[in-house]
């Protein structure tokens, strides 16, 4: 299991909604919104914690 950046879920990379690489590394997500935050603007995900669900909108 891999957690989203974005909002802290575990997410199993055979399930994911989508992926993205950044720095080399790969990211998976819950949703589609997760990933389209996290797209936008990976800097404010890679090193934080995930603040909760609060971007599903």
């Amino acid at each position: 299991m891999e957690k989203d950046p974005v909002c802290g879920m575990s997410v199993d990379p055979q399930d994911s909604a989508g992926q993205s690489e950044y720095n080399g590394k790969t990211y998976y997500f819950c949703s589609p919104g997760c990933k389209r935050a996290f797209d936008q603007q990976p800097e404010k995900y890679v090193n934080q914690e995930p603040p909760g669900h609060v971007a599903h909108s």
